[in-house]
């Protein structure tokens, strides 16, 4: 799914980047996002929870009530900072021209999209499809090591421009993600200063994004994004589905500690039964604080 391979493509380029610039993706606060192990994607899971969206509550709806997705539930799930100033700003009508000033990249004079294939290029990423018999392993691998040989080894004017081309990918392509090929501009302003990234409140623009997907087009079935969110929503508030398994305890942020089970059954039967499974959901065994006991470190 598109959804696993941008994660893909994002961390390995993430692990091409020398020391120095790993440091520095870390102190804007979205290291903890590629601690988080490669989950198995779930799309019988997010169908059954999309379908539940209320859009005029912007919630949930559940046989035994409302459930949204908090800021607490992003902070713990994802590692992202959910305090600090608002991701937001003035919304230029075309970013042509800061798009050829911070990232050297060609886009369309009128246009606000960055092409997603020039853009993987520009970080080394050239030939990201999988080979024939190649383990998950082995491609994260291929993709780092090749990422690694066009990306700047230290401090200065390049290692700057690197740094906003894989800012610009993993915004516009992993957390903040939406339907089509082209990747927006739209983060740009907030990238002039890259001393100044860290201060923003990715993890609440985030859940508004989620927010926004979910209440899209009821013909969707899917949401784009960083699809372990919910996933791993579900698996603490619902366990009784039995959609996750606990893997890796101890460890933070919490979508660490999980994966998603193996079903081998066609979609659509998965679906149904989920379904079902939500509507005779036993009250009891709904979670309703699951950090309870769990430090605020």
């Amino acid at each position: 799914m598109r959804a696993r391979v941008s994660l893909t493509l994002v961390l390995a380029a993430f692990l091409a980047f020398p020391p120095f610039q790993r440091e520095r993706v870390e102190e804007m606060g979205f290291g903890e996002i590629f601690r988080i192990e490669r989950m198995r994607v779930d799309p019988a899971l997010t169908q059954a929870l999309r379908s539940r969206w209320d859009t005029e509550a912007s919630a949930f709806a559940f046989p035994w009530g409302h459930m949204i997705p908090s800021l607490e539930d992003v902070s713990r799930i994802t590692g992202l900072r959910v305090y600090g100033r608002a991701v937001s700003g003035y919304t230029y009508p075309c970013y042509h021209d800061l798009a050829e000033r911070f990232l050297d990249l060609p886009i369309e004079r009128r246009s606000s999209l960055v092409p997603r294939v020039a853009l993987q290029e520009s970080l080394g990423l050239y030939e990201a499809g999988k080979n024939a018999g190649e383990s998950e392993d082995e491609y994260l691998a291929r993709l780092a090591r090749v990422s690694r040989r066009k990306l700047a080894s230290e401090p200065g004017p390049q290692a700057d421009l690197d740094l906003r081309r894989f800012l610009v990918l993993f915004l516009g392509r992993l957390l903040f993600a939406t339907r089509g090929d082209a990747i927006h501009c739209r983060f740009l302003p907030l990238l002039e200063d890259l001393g100044e990234v860290g201060g923003y409140a990715w993890g609440a623009a985030f859940l508004a994004h989620q927010f926004d997907g979910l209440s899209a087009s009821e013909q969707q079935t899917s949401t784009s994004g960083f699809y372990p969110f919910l996933q791993v929503w579900a698996y603490l508030h619902l366990p009784a589905l039995g959609r996750g398994d606990l893997t890796r305890p101890g460890l933070v942020p919490i979508a660490r500690l999980w994966d998603s089970r193996r079903d081998t059954r066609h979609l659509v039967d998965q679906l149904e039964r989920l379904q079902e499974a939500i509507d005779s959901y036993p009250y009891l065994d709904v979670v309703w604080q699951p950090y309870l006991g769990e430090g605020d470190e």
